[in-house]
């Protein structure tokens, strides 16, 4: 069954605004999606009747203790590991910087890490800081022309000294989604340590840790229909060991090691929400036949059914948007080749004007799009992009329409430089 996008566009508030009395489109979805009414209305819940901190004896205290342990229970079926193998944070930045500290602990000056030039900066500036410590950090190229990692300089680099690898999934900029299980494979191979970033294809796709076999895993709710507040998957066995940063009186034992200080108690319960939705679009959508489900029950199988409906819809509205966008005059496409596994997000340059000046074009027609190089700072230098202003996102969500698109493809064509006949 495909979505039926005016019932999901029915539950997002936000989609009635308009900007200069145009409909305001969100195609921002990669710097974050908008958030249903459900998600909004978990978090004034948890504020107005069970709001406090934890580990008392009175009655909001139990209740915010028990609804943490849910959130944990239900990220659990979102990645599809064990409730204890689920912390929470700030965001993904802080959760990495947090996590690098602590690997720190346990490394010597000499000893190499592995990072990608297709990364946002949440998985490259935590290690690269290692430096200072005496660490190697190393870089795995990207081919300009495919927008993807180069496996062969992977494989290079990998050695004994190699200590932890940090992959990016799938590329925040470009859309580029990275075969990681294999990579995982290799550096298990050599006694490194894992470590994905998962932020952009948490929207994108469903996660199995499992079968990834990675050793951490980091995303951000506000990205798939939630409240601003990071998530960790940790494996069971790596977080025991793990030297955490942490006060004295803080709970040793995974998962709540990881944790500092008091959480954003009202987002994790959004952020659980948000995850209820999903599932509900999996319930509502999901294709009984298809055999990819097979392996799942309960929830998890929702959740399963629901990204894959949610990839289902985007795919052939971006393959569209791609098609289209390909017969303006100087516009230029970033991204792999058709085939290569990509999420629904579209980058591009226009010749002879700016990604910001379209994106400020676009925003006062109630087009709501991203310019710049979003934290993927090394992925658009290798593209020589950095002095001319990056370039223009566009990222599908399931609230998008392609009445959206055949607006948003006007306004392209009539910034688009005229040519002589």
């Amino acid at each position: 069954m495909s979505l039926a996008v005016d019932e999901i566009r029915s539950q997002f508030p936000a989609l009635a605004r308009t900007i200069n009395g145009h409909p305001a489109i969100y195609f921002d979805g990669p710097g974050g999606t908008q958030v249903p009414q459900r998600v909004i209305d978990r978090m004034n819940d948890y504020l107005v009747n069970h709001n406090a901190n934890i580990h008392g004896s009175f009655a909001t205290t139990r209740e915010t203790d028990q609804m943490l342990h849910d959130a944990r229970v239900t990220f659990a079926d979102f990645f599809g590991c064990d409730w204890d193998e689920v912390a929470f944070g700030h965001n993904a930045t802080t959760i990495n910087f947090k996590l690098s500290q602590a690997l720190l602990r346990d490394l010597q000056p000499g000893d190499e890490i592995i990072i990608t030039d297709i990364d946002h900066e949440t998985n490259r500036g935590p290690w690269l800081l290692l430096k200072e410590r005496g660490l190697v950090v190393n870089s795995i190229r990207l081919d300009p022309d495919t927008l993807t990692l180069d496996q062969e300089d992977y494989r290079a680099q990998l050695s004994p000294k190699t200590k932890v690898v940090a992959l990016n999934y799938a590329s925040n900029a470009v859309g580029t989604i990275t075969d990681v299980r294999d990579m995982i494979r290799q550096a298990h191979a050599v006694g490194a340590v894992t470590v994905v970033d998962a932020v952009h294809y948490a929207l994108h796709g469903a996660i199995d840790v499992r079968t990834l076999d990675t050793d951490y895993l980091f995303c951000s709710a506000y990205k798939f229909f939630g409240p601003h507040v990071g998530i960790l998957y940790a494996r069971k066995s790596a977080l025991d060991k793990l030297r955490t940063l942490r006060v004295a009186p803080q709970d040793p034992e995974p998962p709540y090691k990881f944790e500092t200080g008091t959480l954003n108690h009202e987002g994790i319960a959004g952020a659980a929400e948000a995850v209820e939705f999903i599932a509900e679009i999996g319930r509502t959508w999901g294709d009984d036949r298809d055999a990819a489900l097979v392996p799942y029950t309960g929830r998890r199988k929702a959740v399963v059914a629901g990204m894959r409906a949610i990839d289902a819809y985007e795919q052939p509205l971006a393959r569209y948007f791609r098609e289209q966008l390909r017969l303006i005059d100087g516009l230029r496409l970033y991204g792999p080749h058709e085939g290569v596994p990509c999420t629904s997000t579209i980058a591009f340059t226009l010749e002879g004007i700016s990604p910001a000046d379209i994106a400020h074009q676009l925003s006062e027609k109630g087009i709501f799009v991203w310019d710049g190089h979003f934290f993927a700072t090394r992925l658009i230098e290798c593209l020589g992009l950095t002095g001319s202003g990056g370039l223009l996102r566009i990222g599908l969500a399931p609230y998008n329409t392609r009445t959206e698109i055949d607006r948003t493809l006007a306004e392209i064509n009539a910034l688009a430089p005229s040519r002589p006949h």
